[in-house]
């Protein structure tokens, strides 16, 4: 063997060693790869059923929502038939009323001024005889 074989042979010997000194990152890279591909796959497998829930879930609020709209505009219904009643009670018996609350106002100030007169009527300011009422 010559130098040049000796040469040759160290030359292989060390590309051997890089070749060896490579593999084992990239074997470690392959590995992450492989834990990647398999969390990826578990998280898929765990998210599809949360995704079809979530979507049970808001099939299930939307026909909620509706049947709280149906209610909200049957309440707004009732708020006007009730304020239309109101107003009609008003109208129909609180004039008559206020009426009558004059009337009496009228009858009390007339009766009380006839009793005034009839104190003044009466001789040295002396009030008038009653009748004892009966019980």
């Amino acid at each position: 063997m010559d130098g040049g074989d000796i040469a040759g042979l160290i030359a292989a010997a060390v590309f051997a060693i890089l070749v060896a000194l490579l593999a084992i990152p990239l074997v470690k890279l392959g590995k992450v790869l492989d834990q990647t591909t398999a969390s990826i796959r578990e998280a898929t497998d765990g998210i599809t059923p949360i995704l079809s829930e979530t979507t049970t879930t808001i099939r299930e609020a939307n026909k909620q929502l509706a049947r709280v709209d149906t209610i909200t505009g049957s309440v707004a219904d009732v708020s006007g038939n009730v304020s239309a009643l109101v107003a009609l009670f008003a109208a129909s018996v609180g004039g008559p009323l206020i009426k009558i609350a004059g009337f009496s106002a009228a009858v009390r100030a007339g009766i009380a001024g006839l009793r005034g007169a009839e104190k003044a009527a009466a001789p040295d300011g002396a009030r008038t005889k009653r009748k004892p009422r009966a019980k």
